[in-house]
């Protein structure tokens, strides 16, 4: 299938099935997977496909999304069985003809793709070196007062595949150590006891798996597995 551009030779096109799970608190509940059929070029990312869908075939579609290129983290859903981020993967390089998503694991569900995010920042100190103040959004002055982690874009792609979380909610998290362990590196030798005491309670990183699908699957390189092996290393002594 192609498209003329307009410019000599047609855009080629491929027809793409996206079955998306859909999700609406007592409309759409149990939740359900809803397939669209749309065409496709070789520069569309997944989320330029969710925005065609909410345009053009279904307006009550609902999905996070803020920057559409990688540095709020906020687009992050399983594509295919992975965490990624939609704004950064292009349907053509997934080599198939069905495009399946779903929303992260690990977080309560708003909506079809959208969680809330609260969860997240549970273990995270807004008083900690590693948070810096957000940049802010598209026609606001001032981000609101907004923190954000300094290598983490808070996708939450790293806490919905750890097996720890999904086994064990109270685990503390990949994102969340991997923090905690970078504040120490910005701490006094005084300050770093009680921060290592804090990342050895019971449901902190004694309680990781080990399994480093944290790391395959972070899209900025934060590593949150290397992290919690250096927690671990200096807890054991």
């Amino acid at each position: 299938m192609a498209v003329p551009t307009g410019q000599g030779e047609p855009e080629p096109m491929r027809t793409i099935r996206f079955k998306i799970s859909r999700f609406k608190p007592g409309r759409i509940d149990p939740s359900r997977f809803e397939t669209f059929v749309l065409a496709v070029n070789e520069n569309m990312t997944v989320l330029d496909c969710l925005e065609q869908i909410r345009l053009v075939q279904d307006p009550t579609l609902v999905y996070r999304h803020s920057c559409h290129h990688s540095a709020c983290g906020t687009c992050a859903c399983i594509i295919n069985g992975t965490e990624r981020l939609a704004c950064l993967t292009r349907v053509w390089a997934l080599a198939t003809t069905t495009v399946t998503l779903a929303p992260l694991r690990g977080f309560a569900r708003i909506a079809d793709l959208a969680v809330d995010m609260t969860g997240f920042y549970r273990e995270i100190e807004a008083e900690w070196e590693v948070l810096r103040t957000a940049e802010p959004l598209a026609g606001a002055a001032d981000s609101g007062g907004a923190l954000r982690l300094e290598n983490c874009i808070e996708c939450g792609a790293c806490v919905s595949v750890c097996p720890a979380v999904q086994a064990h909610p109270p685990f503390m998290g990949p994102a969340a150590l991997a923090a905690l362990h970078n504040q120490m590196q910005k701490t006094t030798a005084e300050q770093r006891p009680a921060l290592l005491a804090r990342a050895a309670v019971p449901h902190g990183e004694p309680m990781c798996e080990r399994a480093l699908a944290c790391s395959r699957v972070c899209p900025t390189g934060v590593y949150p597995a290397r992290h919690i092996a250096d927690l671990r290393r200096l807890r054991l002594g």
